[in-house]
């Protein structure tokens, strides 16, 4: 009989261990969502960072929030992720993670597609810095692109560029434009915006002044791509992107990240997190696996004669 009563003292101490262990896996995680503007790279981002913690094992509920490209607004949507109590936030882009950065001291955080995040003043150091914060850069290999575009169209000298001078991402990567185009002994014509608004006219006053345009990692341009992809087709000026989606809404040729892996890369991050180790003890990462995309119908449009050999080069090729 004492055989007996410790048998199921110890079955039942199981079925506790099992229930509490069903209890532990089976919490659902709130993680509050902040994105700048809404544009196919920066979705291809979250829907990978959800993979991951998919893969992960664990149950999530989404708050997803788009500020509208306003700060002020990606401030609010900050405040309202203190208020509702969420387990983690995921900031995707520079103006956005530096409003939850600014806002957000004790939940943690966790960035994606921020090309500069020790100088966007969001980690002091890419490896763990002890805070509330951890993620993965996305900056982008401009030299490699712009070498790459050269190669693609030997003849143009004058590069023409549209980006939002008020995003210090941005900045950062006109700086890197400025030198690449400088170094291959080229021009560099410049053109800023404040909103996605007035893209289409600054791609239109780029008419009749440059031999092909380039845009970098600026997603108050990217969101409105289509208006610049638009003006080089009707007009023949050959478009570079270094964004991959970017193909798709008008670009002839796109040398850079999938963003879908930016996000996955960014999603195992935060699965740590919320598997209990602290934000600042993980180190932020950076991006890699670069794929060159390129459209032949653009391409014709634009005036650009792609060679076989950056058909052959590309991971995807519209035709």
């Amino acid at each position: 009989m004492k055989r007996c009563l410790v048998r199921l003292a110890v079955a039942g101490a199981a079925v506790v261990l099992a229930s509490s262990a069903g209890t532990t896996l089976a919490k659902t995680f709130k993680v509050g969502v902040t994105v700048i503007v809404a544009h196919p790279a920066l979705e291809a981002d979250q829907q990978g960072f959800a993979k991951a913690l998919e893969e992960a094992g664990l149950q999530v509920e989404y708050d997803n929030q788009n500020a509208q490209g306003e700060m002020s607004t990606a401030q609010t949507i900050a405040q309202k992720f203190v208020d509702d109590k969420v387990d983690l936030v995921h900031a995707i882009a520079t103006p956005t993670a530096q409003a939850a950065v600014k806002v957000i001291k004790s939940i943690p955080i966790v960035y994606s597609s921020v090309t500069d995040p020790v100088d966007a003043g969001l980690v002091k150091t890419m490896d763990a810095d002890g805070g509330n914060v951890t993620g993965v850069s996305d900056a982008w290999p401009i030299a490699r692109q712009i070498q790459l575009y050269k190669e693609m169209l030997p003849s143009a000298k004058t590069w023409g560029t549209i980006y939002n001078a008020g995003d210090s991402n941005s900045v950062v990567n006109i700086e890197k434009t400025r030198k690449a185009i400088a170094d291959l002994g080229l021009k560099l014509i410049e053109v800023t915006v404040s909103n996605s608004n007035e893209v289409y006219t600054a791609a239109q006053s780029l008419t009749g002044r440059v031999d092909a345009i380039y845009i970098t990692s600026d997603n108050t341009v990217v969101s409105a791509f289509g208006s610049v992809g638009k003006v080089a087709s009707q007009n023949g000026i050959p478009l570079f992107a270094g964004d991959v989606d970017s193909v798709a809404n008008g670009a002839a040729a796109a040398l850079g990240f999938n963003y879908f892996q930016v996000g996955y890369s960014a999603g195992k991050k935060a699965a740590r997190v919320l598997k209990g180790e602290k934000a600042g003890a993980v180190p932020s990462g950076y991006a890699e696996n670069l794929s060159l995309h390129v459209s032949l119908p653009n391409a014709a449009k634009q005036g650009l004669k792609l060679g076989e050999k950056y058909v052959k080069m590309a991971e995807k090729v519209y035709e």
